[in-house]
């Protein structure tokens, strides 16, 4: 795996290294003493793994279609933005719009979310993205999602939810460890109880995420989880003439 010391170096310059590496057909890279240096992974078309040692800026693997990014240390925002496939994995926590208008891949978050994950998730077919946060998550959860996956761990205790989660929803599922009060609910969200089916979709991705971080998968399965799902596929048809 080729390294490289991205202390004090442009993120243009590193994004260029990292684009010539995958295009001369690099397996992996490892970055060192990153420090805020963004659109590590743009537009990445690569079978390519990359290890990100320090704090990445904001827009990590935006546009991303293939590569596997881990990140020893925590996110900022916009990571996996209009994400294509691939995988993103943080060893940390992670800032706001995280999943924002994600087509494909998966987000592993270690600990906490900000604000508005899942914002504008979609599926198309059998690309189904998926994002699994290990704590607790901000305002705004799954935000006029279209589509994908979100499982809400709460592993950190406390408060697992913000105000307004699902607010706009009309596809997609959010899968939360433990309760949501209803006054923490947009009112497009319903809840209910998962189905076999659903839990065989939460115990795959809970399983991932076990193996990235080391956690028990009997002891977070151990708790029951809630389903949030639309109310309705066109929650705003009201406002529109037909």
């Amino acid at each position: 795996m080729i390294r490289i010391d991205a202390k004090d170096m442009h993120y243009r310059a590193l994004n260029e290294r990292i684009r010539e590496l995958a295009e001369n057909g690099e397996a992996g890279v490892e970055l060192d003493n990153v420090c805020g240096q963004k659109f590590i992974g743009d537009g990445l078309r690569a079978r390519m793994r990359i290890v990100i040692n320090g704090t990445p800026g904001n827009d990590l693997a935006i546009f991303m279609d293939g590569p596997e990014i881990v990140v020893h240390g925590n996110g900022q925002d916009g990571i996996g933005n209009t994400m294509n496939s691939g995988k993103v994995v943080v060893h940390g926590n992670a800032g706001d719009v995280i999943g924002y208008a994600m087509r494909g891949g998966k987000v592993f978050i270690k600990g906490d979310v900000g604000y508005r994950v899942g914002i504008h998730m979609k599926a198309y077919q059998d690309s189904v993205p998926a994002i699994v946060i290990g704590g607790a998550a901000s305002d705004f959860l799954g935000e006029y999602m279209a589509g994908g996956v979100v499982v809400l761990l709460g592993l950190s205790g406390g408060k697992i939810t913000g105000d307004c989660v699902g607010t706009g929803m009309h596809g997609g599922v959010i899968y939360v460890r433990g309760d949501v009060e209803d006054n923490y609910l947009g009112r497009e969200v319903i809840k209910s109880e998962p189905d076999a089916r659903d839990i065989s979709i939460i115990g795959r991705l809970v399983g991932e995420y076990c193996a990235h971080f080391g956690k028990d998968f009997d002891e977070i399965m151990r708790k029951p989880f809630l389903k949030l799902s639309p109310r309705s596929h066109r929650p705003y048809g009201s406002l529109y003439t037909s």
